[in-house]
Formats: C-alpha cells, sequence, structure tokens
C-alpha cells in the first residue's frame, strides 16, 4: 500500500493544527451564545426576560438565535462543496475566513435584535462551511498511519473553541459595564479567521485537489515537503504517493459524479448515506442542546450566579482535554468500535441524567442536583473521547478525492440539521415537558447504535484512495499494471450500474 511507507513531518502536523483555526472558529462561534444567555445584561439591553422565566417570547428568542444559526449552516453545507472544488480547499478557507468576520462584527455591533439574528444566520453560514473544509483539507494532506490522530485536532479545536467561549462569558460576567459583558463575547468571534486568514498564505494547496486539476507539479512539490520516509533523501515515498493518487484521480476521472450517479450508484449511494447518518445519530445524543442549553439546565437545578458558567467553562475543558485523548488512540482502536461505544455510554449517561432532573430538579437537594451534575460530565466523558473528534475523522475518510466536498458537505448537512430541529425546540421543550425532553436522546441513539455497530465499514490504515475497495470501487494497485484493479464490483453491483447507465 502506498500509505505505508509514508511518515509525517513536523511542518505538516504544523499546517494541520493551523488549520484547525476554523475548527476552533467554528466551536467558539457555536457556543458563545450558550454564555451570553447566561449574562442577565444581555437580556435587559434587549428588554427581554431573564432567561429560564418560562416565558414564551424570550424562549422564542433563544430558539431563533439558535436556530437561525442552524438554518444558515445548511446554505453553506450546500455551498461549501462549489467553492471548494472550484476554487481550491485553500482559497475556499479564505473566503469563508471573511464571512465569519463580517458577520461576527454585525452581531457585535447589534443595537436590534434582529440584526443580532442576521449575523447569526450569516455567522451560521460561515461556520458550517468551516466545519467541512478543515476536516476534508487535514484528510487530504495527512498519511494514513496517523490520520485519524491529525484529522482529531479538528474536533479538539472545536472543544477547545466551546472551552474558550465558556471563560469569556465567566470572565465578562464580572465586567462592570453591562453592554461590554455581552458586547466583548459576540467581538471576540473575530480573532481566530482573522489569523487564520492573515497566516492562509502560507498554507500549501490540497495536493490531491491540485492532482485532480492537472497540476503535477505543484501537487508533488507540496507532498515532498508534508510527506517523508526515515532516510528517504530523495523522498521516493512522496513520489510514490503522488503516483498512487494519480492514477486513482485517472481511474475516478471515467467515473459519472452527477447527483444522479451519487443516487444510483450503491457505492457512492452508501457513503452519503454514512456520512450523514453518523453526523445526525452523534447529533441525536443530545450534545449541542446540553451544550447550548447548559447554563439554563444548571438553573433547573437549582445553580445560579457565576457557578453556572465555572461548571461549563469545566465541562468544556475536560472535553477538550477527552477530543485530544480521543484522536491519540483512534487509529489503534478504530473508528467504529470507538464510535459505538461512544454512542452507547451518552445513552446510559443521559438516561441518568434524565432521573436526577425529574427527581431533584427545581429541589434544593444538594446530593441529587450533584449527581445531575456528574452525569452531565460522564456524558461528555463518553461523547468526547468516542463520539465528537472520530465523527469527523470517520467522514472525511469515507468519499474519493472528486467527491469529498460534496460528501463531507452533506455528512455536516447531518449535523446542521439535527442541530436546528433539536436547538429550535428545545427552550420550549424544557419550559413545556422539562426532563422528557431527553427522552428524545435516549430512544434515537438506541435504535441508531446496533446500526452502526453492525452495517458501518471501518477505514483506519488505509490510504484515502484504499478505502474506496471497501465500498466495491475499482482502484489502482501499484504493484500491477496501470489497467489493473482491486476491489471490483460484484457482478450483482455491476449489472445494477449498467442497469443505471453507470459504468465501472
Amino acid at each position: 500500500m502506498a500509505g505505508e511507507a509514508v511518515t509525517t513531518t513536523w511542518y505538516n502536523v504544523g499546517i494541520v493544527f493551523f488549520v484547525a483555526l476554523g475548527s476552533f472558529t467554528y466551536g467558539f462561534n457555536s457556543s458563545i451564545m450558550g454564555t451570553v444567555f447566561g449574562l442577565s445584561s444581555f437580556f435587559d439591553y434587549f428588554n427581554l426576560p431573564q432567561a429560564g422565566s418560562g416565558t414564551g417570547y424570550t424562549s422564542s428568542i433563544e430558539g431563533a438565535t439558535n436556530g437561525l444559526y442552524s438554518a444558515g449552516g445548511i446554505f453553506g453545507c450546500l455551498l461549501i462543496s462549489r467553492l471548494a472544488d472550484a476554487f481550491g480547499r485553500k482559497r475556499a478557507v479564505q473566503l469563508i475566513c471573511i464571512i465569519c468576520i463580517l458577520s461576527a462584527i454585525l452581531q457585535a455591533a447589534s443595537v436590534h435584535i434582529v440584526m443580532l439574528l442576521v449575523g447569526r444566520f450569516f455567522n451560521g453560514i460561515g461556520t458550517a462551511m468551516m466545519c467541512v473544509i478543515v476536516p476534508l483539507y487535514q484528510s487530504e494532506v495527512s498519511p494514513p498511519s496517523v490520520r485519524g490522530r491529525l484529522v482529531g485536532s479538528h474536533g479538539f479545536l472545536v472543544v477547545v473553541g466551546y472551552n474558550l467561549a465558556a471563560f469569556t462569558g465567566l470572565g465578562s460576567y464580572f465586567a462592570t459595564n453591562p453592554q461590554l459583558q455581552w458586547r466583548l463575547p459576540l467581538a471576540l468571534q473575530v480573532v481566530a479567521p482573522l489569523v487564520l486568514a492573515l497566516g492562509s498564505p502560507m498554507v500549501p494547496e490540497s495536493p490531491r485537489w491540485l492532482f485532480e486539476n492537472h497540476r503535477n507539479t505543484e501537487a508533488m512539490e507540496v507532498l515532498c515537503n508534508l510527506h517523508s520516509a526515515p532516510g528517504d533523501t530523495d523522498s521516493n515515498a512522496a513520489h510514490a504517493e503522488g503516483e498512487h493518487i494519480r492514477q486513482q484521480l485517472a481511474i475516478d476521472d471515467t467515473q459519472d459524479h452527477s447527483l444522479r450517479a451519487i443516487i444510483l450508484r450503491p457505492s457512492y449511494r452508501k457513503r452519503f448515506l454514512m456520512g450523514f447518518y453518523i453526523q445526525f445519530l452523534a447529533q441525536s445524543t443530545g450534545v449541542l442542546v446540553i451544550n447550548n442549553y447548559q447554563v439554563i439546565l444548571y438553573n433547573g437545578l437549582g445553580l445560579f450566579g457565576y457557578l453556572p458558567l465555572l461548571l461549563y467553562a469545566m465541562y468544556t475543558l475536560w472535553a477538550a482535554f477527552l477530543n485530544w485523548v480521543g484522536s491519540m488512540v483512534v487509529d489503534r482502536f478504530g473508528r467504529v468500535r470507538m464510535l459505538t461505544i461512544g454512542i452507547i455510554g451518552c445513552v446510559l449517561m443521559v438516561s441518568c441524567e434524565a432521573a436526577m432532573v425529574a427527581t431533584y430538579g427545581g429541589t434544593s437537594n444538594k446530593i441529587g442536583n450533584g449527581f445531575g451534575v456528574f452525569f452531565l460530565f460522564a456524558f461528555v466523558t463518553f461523547y468526547g473521547s468516542c463520539v465528537d473528534a472520530v465523527s469527523y475523522i470517520y467522514c472525511a475518510e469515507l468519499f474519493p478525492t472528486s467527491l469529498r466536498a460534496q460528501g463531507v458537505g452533506f455528512s455536516i448537512l447531518g449535523q446542521v440539521i439535527a442541530s436546528l430541529i433539536y436547538t429550535l425546540i428545545a427552550p420550549t421543550a424544557f419550559d413545556q415537558v422539562g426532563w422528557r425532553y431527553y427522552l428524545v436522546f435516549i430512544v434515537l441513539p438506541v435504535v441508531g447504535a446496533p446500526l452502526l455497530h453492525f452495517f458501518f465499514i471501518e477505514t483506519k490504515g488505509l490510504s484515502l484512495e484504499e478505502i474506496g475497495a471497501l465500498f466495491g470501487d475499482h482502484v489502482f494497485n501499484e504493484s500491477a499494471t496501470p489497467v489493473d484493479f482491486v476491489g471490483a464490483l460484484p457482478a450483482s453491483e455491476e449489472k445494477k450500474g449498467a442497469e443505471v447507465g453507470i459504468s465501472d
């Protein structure tokens, strides 16, 4: 296999982590409203009753703020494939940074709630595209043996963004200027995309995108800089990897990549559905609802003032550490195994949390409320270590280069749609049915985990080009002649392809 002789360099690691500033942008911006909702000065400025007071109008504004952000994310997921394929991964990152910066300025400068909502919508477009392009790019520049570890930096930096948003909210709580309390957190959304935009000229273009666009000399130069093998002074390993990529792209170019082909060709359709399913299932654990409304959840457990903000900050700090741990071991234990364990663990912890809220929520029972806090932390232990970063890694690996932007975009669309559904109704659901809303995040993962365990394909250790063989695609075999392939479709699938006009 081409990837077995290829190792990474510190330059490669540095590039992967620098681009992950986009991941931080997604995490910080997605989470910042959760901390703003914990600041009474925000509600006072816009003449809204305090969060958690049970008033329908405030709940509607909270739901609309997160709902419009997710709605913008849907547009971002649909737009990103054309942007990334037409202009390249690097140029796409630069354009997305501009969207994130301008929409953040609009939010921080808001003088009317509508202005804030518009800013959140466009910020949702930008951050969703960032959530697609970063793991996509990282997967295309990472060697197979450590791809999980490197792409896992996306999930890690996403949660670091959550964490710094939480500490920002905690620090802002003590600000003496009421407007500074909530405007500063929103303004800080500018920092990460601005740094990424300024440093992006130093980032190399994806070698796979360069090969796909017949810029072979540039692509090989990038590969030689990114990858090397011990003692390989002539970069033979990188050249072999480049030839493998080029030959596979030549095979892929003979295939139909239209929407019709994606729908009708079994190997493509399966991957698109798998990516969407993974992200939707991950959100169906309730993770984003718990994250965005955690301050309100703590209020329901009888905790007020700065304490909910401090607990939320510690929660996201723990989650960031666990994402790092998960990314360190995923190349050893495998994607599907870790995802299955994580989903099952989340179900158990949400069940316990629901029981604590149902029994002790709104009471003064310190032991019961303490266990309520404990199970929130236990929940993120499973989610952070086994689901969060791993889900992004898996989705970024599933697709051939020619469909990777579309495929990862469609996968993240599953996350955004689930987030839109769950967060839009969350404030009203907590007001009207309380702890029973948790049942949604118990039933769906219970049904989904067995499907994940028994029907999803493991991808660890393979190059992106070799993964296609797992789905029945023709894959170039570098030890054979250029016309020989491995992973040919079974006869039954070849027949199906012929029936719909798809030639392999």
